[in-house]
């Protein structure tokens, strides 16, 4: 993540300097050479020798609070990626209000034209809507380069569904209103070397009516996002890329393509629904907070609203 971080900053606007602060030195060499970056081995001496004004926090998911809140300490404006627990939450939030400075909360699928369209078109369609909602990828597959106990997805704390759901509801709670109720079926039914459940099936009310069965697992062979949201006046399925959003003409009885993006941003080595412009839209947003005070459209309050619902599922 911080390489992409890096790389689309980069695009957004070339004058930004950029210093890369990683432990590890096979790491840091590479971002210079590919980057063209100044590196720095810790935070403390990137803080002590250069005036900072603004942090992305890329780390593994546990680490976050303590690098948010250093530098918060020292006046730096934080995009933080999924934390995916709520440590120093609270403190945190406080630190940012006092110092006036802006704590950023990732949530890339927010920043998706294919949810905007979503959104739009639940909005306004004047009937209630159910949906079915399976995501789910084979543990092994996340990081091919490294066995998954070696990264995040292997501590129970920040596992590998936790880390779906993270993704996964803050989009569905926007479209489709608060969540309400849970009704939950989990279980292990992988040989995998993990300490956690690696599927579920969860029953969600929202507080406008609508409901859903959403199916999250990290054992599916295959990479998938299908979405289908069904009512008596609209009917859309979804595949996860940038060009599989459908909505159903019941009138003509055919299935027609939506159009989303005018240019969608993929890389080749990544899978389908992975959508770089939605990537870049969020960093845009993090600087339009910083230098123009405009709210976004995620934060650390709502974030914390979600992991608790995640922790609710979880129990």
């Amino acid at each position: 993540m911080g390489k992409r971080r890096i790389r689309l900053i980069q695009k957004h606007d070339s004058k930004i300097q950029i210093v890369g602060v990683d432990t590890n030195e096979e790491r840091r060499n590479t971002c210079t050479k590919e980057y063209n970056i100044e590196t720095c081995e810790n935070l403390e001496n990137l803080i002590y020798a250069k005036k900072t004004d603004c942090a992305f926090i890329c780390t593994s998911p546990l680490s976050h609070s303590k690098i948010i809140n250093q530098c918060l300490k020292n006046g730096i404006n934080v995009f933080s990626e999924l934390n995916l627990v709520a440590d120093r939450y609270d403190e945190n939030i406080a630190l940012a209000k006092q110092k006036e400075l802006v704590l950023f909360m990732s949530s890339t699928f927010l920043y998706r034209d294919e949810i905007k369209r979503i959104k739009s078109l639940v909005k306004d369609t004047n009937c209630l809507l159910n949906y079915t909602y399976h995501t789910g990828q084979y543990l092994p597959d996340w990081h091919p380069w490294e066995n998954y106990k070696d990264f995040f997805v292997g501590d129970k704390r920040s596992n590998g569904c936790r880390e779906i759901f993270a993704v996964e509801l803050p989009w569905l709670t926007d479209v489709f209103g608060e969540i309400v109720k849970v009704d939950v079926v989990k279980n292990k039914i992988s040989n995998l070397n993990i300490d956690y459940n690696d599927n579920y099936l969860v029953i969600l009310q929202h507080n406008k009516g609508h409901k859903g069965i959403l199916a999250v697992d990290i054992v599916s062979r295959k990479a998938v996002r299908n979405l289908e949201i069904f009512g008596e006046k609209l009917y859309l399925s979804w595949d996860g890329s940038p060009t599989g959003l459908k909505a159903y003409d019941f009138e003509k009885k055919v299935e027609n393509h939506l159009e989303t993006y005018k240019k969608a941003e993929q890389l080749k080595n990544y899978n389908k629904s992975i959508v770089e412009n939605a990537y870049l839209n969020e960093i845009v947003a993090f600087f339009e907070a910083v230098l123009d005070n405009k709210l976004p459209i995620y934060d650390f309050e709502k974030d914390k609203k979600i992991l608790r619902i995640i922790d609710e599922i979880e129990d």
